[in-house]
């Protein structure tokens, strides 16, 4: 039996790139945190498996095709790479929160495929991101290690009353804080 890998999951809008009130259309839409990038360089060597699981809901909205979703993902995969960082995989949920799939945020089906495709040990794995349904959706998974961040809509929603349920909730400013909060 091959030894299983702990994973930082990853949200993508807000984490990695800013998010956008009218969805992250192409290529031009795509600002880049820049403390992100040398966040995912700093950490390429660690033992963790880096998989990104992000709602793309723009797809099933008829909005861009999953074409345009897929290219995204890859030229954001191609500058993390370019600048030495690591992203072991990309799980996207394409459909419409009314399509209650079971791979959309806050349901476990992204991180649960990632586990499978990778052979993660989900109970030492961490999941990062700026909404309370991240979190969600990594603890639905079996992750018991979830980190909010201050980024993308992350302070507003440590605000909310359904935040209680994650209290004490680790928040961290960047997601080099958060990196550095599980490896450094």
């Amino acid at each position: 039996m091959t030894k299983k890998h702990p994973a930082i999951f990853l949200d993508r809008d807000g984490v990695i790139i800013e998010n956008r009130a009218n969805y992250v259309r192409s290529w031009d839409d795509v600002e880049i945190y820049p403390q992100a990038l040398q966040a995912l360089t700093a950490v390429a060597h660690s033992p963790y498996k880096i998989i990104i699981v992000t709602n793309q809901s723009a797809v099933g909205r008829g909005i861009i095709s999953l074409e345009t979703a897929h290219a995204i993902n890859e030229q954001l995969l191609q500058i993390i790479r370019m600048g030495n960082g690591r992203v072991d995989g990309v799980f996207m949920c394409p459909h419409a929160p009314e399509a209650q799939c079971n791979c959309r945020k806050p349901q476990p089906g992204l991180l649960l495929q990632a586990a499978a495709q990778h052979n993660i040990d989900l109970s030492e794995s961490y999941m990062i991101g700026d909404a309370l349904s991240d979190l969600q959706a990594g603890l639905a998974a079996g992750v018991p290690n979830v980190i909010l961040l201050r980024t993308g809509r992350g302070q507003k929603q440590a605000q909310l009353p359904a935040a209680a349920a994650f209290h004490p909730i680790t928040l961290c400013d960047t997601l080099g804080d958060a990196l550095s909060h599980i490896i450094f």
